[in-house]
């Protein structure tokens, strides 16, 4: 097993292990008895885990899976595709999530981009039957050679249990080969984009980029025995680098849940005295708008954290009340970490506008048009380099060409700029900005502009053709329950606060928005649905 420590010591192993499977040994070793998943009543030891794993592991060396292969599996958020994903991992294969939303198009695309050996898949889940997908698949697709149920029957797969018997019939030996073939650099799993301004692309990770952005990230947790709720879906870096790899490099316990329900997370993070609360800000302003939320026992809280777009003040000055230490995050897929932390003791200013600063591991630049370095406080694209960021898109080499620069800086498409203080605050995305009348508008710093009036939950901004103006944006607003403001009246705060062309032509009061699964607002359904406007 080789090591390395350039990102300085940890408690438990003062190291970055070569694989995530590596700290399932390790704790195994130092803390056998210590809770590594809960899902339900199921309570699974450190110790069980590792045992879980290899038999996984083995059983997949005994079907034909090899170094390379992909192993895809529609599954939620439970034990089975914790120890999958780890045991597929550990021998040199690559993993590949599929969200229970898709639809049959959606898995073929994804099937026939990665071409997955062998799909995992649960055969039920709240309503949805997939086993006549799942069955289709496998006879459209040869290269498919094996499909597993989870639980329930799929025509022509093998079930679970039936497919871990076949562990035994792989030497010590043989799993010893195969675990030691794998290097840090090997690809570990592929994560798809959403791909809302197009099809979908497989970021590729690679197990240093899990192994050493988890050990980053939990530098600045600063959380020595980690609980987490995770109902992430899997196929989502969020929930398999952000959480899970963060809790496992520290031998914490994660805690599984199938959804995100915000009543349910709470009472789980009660129940296991959950050291850590996160999500992205809908996740937590849902959980904030709880009835019951003061009802909750959540003393064990050592860390509330959000990402993936910014928290309103009014949420942020409520969280302070539940725990003093909060951290805004920024990273994205491409970057197979969470790179950019809020600073201990930051303001609600800093904490509501602006993503933190950088880890000291990463570089970071802030370029204009014309890719010169921009001064404070002037816009431009975020670009990072770092030696643990993604490795390509799969089957894309133009793709990945065009996400770096030539000196290997990876371009996100977030605009920003750097704030006197050191931090860094966002406009918006790159693909977001529309011109009206010929003005760039950035739809990010309008919705925050909304988001500041207490009536307001949420607020997202989509740009629509005009006659007059080329582009006009439309703000979509969703209330926090109870509460009431007219559409004027939110125009006329913009009107205090933005310049002309940046305030929406139209503001559509919505008692919901459509989501992504991740709890984001999609943008691409406001723009492909009609909404009532008001």
């Amino acid at each position: 097993m080789s090591t390395t420590n350039e990102l300085g010591a940890i408690s438990g192993p003062t190291v970055v292990l070569h694989t995530l499977a590596d700290y399932v040994d390790y704790f195994a070793r130092i803390n056998p008895d210590s809770e590594a998943v809960v899902f339900g009543q199921s309570r699974i030891t450190y110790s069980r885990l590792k045992n879980d794993v290899d038999d996984c592991a083995k059983a997949l060396l005994a079907i034909g899976a090899r170094k390379g292969n992909r192993v895809a599996m529609l599954c939620t958020s439970r034990p089975e595709f914790w120890t999958l994903f780890l045991a597929a991992t550990r021998v040199g294969m690559i993993w590949v999530g599929l969200n229970p939303k898709y639809k049959r198009d959606e898995l073929r695309y994804i099937v026939t981009d990665c071409r997955p050996l062998v799909i995992f898949s649960l055969g039920q889940y709240e309503g949805r039957d997939y086993t006549d997908d799942i069955y289709a698949l496998g006879q459209e697709f040869p290269w498919i050679a094996n499909t597993i149920s989870i639980e329930g029957t799929i025509a022509g797969a093998v079930s679970f249990g039936t497919f871990l018997e076949k562990a035994g019939a792989v030497s010590n030996e043989s799993y010893r080969t195969a675990v030691q073939s794998v290097d840090t650099q090997d690809e570990a799993l592929i994560v798809y984009t959403s791909g809302t301004t197009g099809k979908p692309k497989g970021a590729v990770i690679s197990h240093k980029g899990l192994t050493w952005g988890a050990v980053m990230q939990t530098t600045h947790f600063c959380i020595e025995q980690p609980a987490v709720v995770v109902n992430f879906p899997i196929n989502h870096v969020a929930c398999v680098a952000d959480t899970c790899a963060t809790t496992l490099v520290k031998g914490g316990k994660i805690v599984f849940q199938e959804r995100f329900d915000p009543a349910a997370t709470l009472q789980a993070m009660q129940d296991e005295r959950c050291s850590m609360m996160g999500g992205v800000p809908t996740m937590l302003q849902m959980m904030l708008s709880c009835p019951n939320f003061s009802d909750f026992d959540l003393s064990s809280v050592e860390l509330v954290a959000w990402g993936g777009a910014a928290m309103p003040r009014d949420g942020i000055a409520r969280l302070k009340e539940t725990c003093p230490r909060l951290m805004q995050l920024y990273g994205l897929t491409e970057s197979s970490a969470n790179i950019v932390f809020g600073e201990e003791g930051a303001s609600i200013d800093v904490l509501s506008e602006s993503i933190g600063k950088p880890d000291e591991s990463v570089e970071c630049r802030i370029v204009d048009n014309s890719g010169e370095v921009c001064s404070v406080g002037s816009a431009g694209e975020l670009q990072f380099r770092a030696i643990f960021l993604f490795v390509g898109y799969w089957n894309k080499p133009e793709a990945t060409r065009e996400s770096f620069t030539p000196g290997g800086w990876l371009k996100t498409g977030d605009i920003g700029f750097w704030r006197a203080d050191g931090n860094i605050e966002l406009v918006g995305r790159e693909s977001e900005m529309f011109k009206s009348g010929g003005y760039n508008v950035y739809p990010r710093e309008v919705e925050i502009v909304i988001e500041s009036v207490p009536a307001v939950a949420m607020a997202a901004v989509i740009s629509v053709p005009d006659d007059t103006f080329q582009e006009v944006g439309h703000a979509y607003v969703l209330l926090e329950p109870g509460s009431k403001i007219s559409a004027e009246k939110l125009r006329s705060i913009c009107r205090e606060k933005l310049a002309n062309y940046k305030i929406p032509k139209k503001f559509n009061l919505q008692h919901s928005l459509p989501m992504l699964p991740v709890g984001k607002i999609d943008k691409q359904a406001l723009k492909e649905s009609s909404c009532r406007v008001t």
